[in-house]
This record gives C-alpha cells, structure tokens and sequence, in this order.
C-alpha cells in the first residue's frame, strides 16, 4: 500500500484567501491514481483511496433510481459554489445540480414561509428529505450501495468508523445500518474551495463517482497539500472534509456527459436535536413533515 505524507504548501492565511473561489491545476503538485493514504507532517489522516473497491452491479442500481432527482437544481449551496456570503437573495445564486437524499437539519426560507402560511409547524428543525418522502421505493434500492460503503469506512478507517456510528444509532434520522445521516449528490458540480461545516467533526466523508460518459478534470484536492485524486467509477475516497478542498474542472467529452458525485456522512446537528427524543415524538413529527412533503410547492429539498 503506498503511503504519502505532505507538508503545507500554503499557510492557512493564504489558503482561507482562496475560500469560494475556484482552483486551478497549477496549484496541485501530485494527483493520485491508485490506493493511497495520505497523512500530513503531523501524522493526521488527510484521505485514504481505494480504486475499485465498489461492487459494479449496486453502483448501477443506485444511478438509475438517483439520477433523475439529482439533476435537479438549487441555487442554495453557499461557498461551495461560490455564493457570497452578503448575497441576500438565493435565485440570484449560480444554478447547480446539487441535492440531498436521507435526513437534513433545518428548513429553507421558502419552507418556512409556507410552513407559516398552512399553520403547519414541526416539532424539530430535522427532516426526512423530499427524495425519500416521494420515492421510497426507489430508496430502498439505493440502500445496497450506501451499506457497502459504509462497510468499506468500517474496514478502512476503523477508528473514525467506530465514533460516527455510535453517534448515528444514537437517532432515529439516520440511514439505516450505516453510520450516515445523509447523502448528498452533485452532477457535473465543480466545487469551490469549502470546507464541510455541518458534517461529524469526529467522522469522514465517504466520497464516490458515478460516470455517465468520458470526461477528463474534475479532480477532488486538498491545494493546501498541493494534492489531488482522480476518483472515477467503483472507487472510493475516504476524505477530511474539514480541510480546505475543492474540484478541478470538468472537461466533458459532450453535454451528454454526467459525473454524478456522491457523499456519504453524519450531519452533527440532526444527532445533536434527536438523539434524546421520544420516540412517539419523532412519529409525529415526522407524520407533520410527510403532510409538507405531500405538497413539492412546500417542501422543495
């Protein structure tokens, strides 16, 4: 197994610079292509790479019933996709096909508008999400891949594992048997220089690609190490998502062309609000958020 440890080549100053903005190929010294960990001087994890490591036929079934709910699109993804944090109006934002499958924290402007108009208000700032709300079925085949993946976080990275999966079987909002809470899809989405804020400080994202045609780019790097990893299809990329990271850009072969981009993790939050909660209060709350979600006008994430 190849082993990389690297040193900073921008100091945090200099990096925090560069956050919501794009990043260019010349700021990244090294792309990895085959099973790699890689630690800072200090001996920390920054990522762990596994090349086909998934299984073909559960990449698949997944795909097929994500695809067409993650090419919808939002305009509320912050730094990410480098909105400016002054900008008061979200429809003024970039379009992106970025979206949210399992359970999230909180609820949008426009939610909580009609949330006010109907008198319908929930118990908890927690939620399932629209995706799993109106296609359970299709859910439910999604779940052979997440299980797979969170497997995988169990053989790879033990420790951070052990952690976030205490915490996800302490709520009733979670994926079940994984150590996720939440999904998040991206399709042909070059993200900004970010950092994940709402995700287990004490966890790992668990990031894979879903090809749909060739493209060359798109790259996942960390420019303050100087060092990218080209995930591509069946692999995995096990990831501090609280170190600076970004994506190079996408060169498609045509506009056919779609990198989906999925990554699994526990939201902090939806632990923290539910992990002491009645059960019987969790069953209502959830049967008030389902009457939201039997109106999209409603309930739009």
């Amino acid at each position: 197994m190849k082993e990389l440890i690297v040193d900073k080549i921008m100091t945090d100053k200099q990096i925090e610079s560069y956050e919501g903005k794009e990043i260019k190929r010349s700021m990244i010294n090294i792309i990895l292509t085959e099973d790699t960990d890689v630690y800072t001087r200090e001996n920390k994890l920054l990522c762990r790479f596994r090349k086909n490591a998934l299984k073909p036929k559960k990449v698949d079934v997944f795909f097929d019933n994500v695809i067409d709910f993650a090419m919808n699109v939002t305009t509320n993804r912050g730094t990410t996709s480098g909105q400016k944090k002054t900008r008061k109006n979200v429809k003024d934002n970039k379009k992106i096909r970025s979206n949210i499958l399992g359970y999230i924290d909180g609820f949008s402007p426009k939610q909580k508008f009609n949330m006010k108009k109907q008198k319908i208000y929930p118990l908890l700032n927690v939620r399932e999400t629209r995706f799993n709300i109106e296609n359970p079925e299709k859910w439910n085949k999604c779940l052979p891949m997440l299980k797979e993946v969170d497997s995988l976080y169990k053989k790879n990275i033990p420790t951070y594992y052990k952690i976030q999966r205490q915490k996800a079987d302490e709520t009733h909002y979670k994926i079940k048997d994984t150590a996720f809470t939440t999904i998040t899809t991206n399709v042909n989405f070059k993200t900004r220089l970010h950092k994940d804020r709402g995700d287990d400080d004490e966890g790992f994202g668990n990031l894979i690609v879903i090809e749909d045609g060739k493209y060359e780019g798109s790259e996942t790097c960390y420019p303050q190490y100087g060092i990218g990893v080209d995930v591509r299809q069946n692999d995995i990329l096990f990831m501090n998502v609280h170190e600076w990271h970004a994506n190079l850009p996408m060169k498609p072969e045509n506009k056919n062309v779609r990198r989906l981009s999925v990554v699994c993790y526990l939201r902090l939050n939806i632990w923290k609000i539910t992990k002491n909660i009645d059960k019987s209060i969790l069953k209502k709350h959830d049967n008030i958020v389902r009457q939201l979600g039997k109106h999209p006008e409603r309930l739009t994430m």
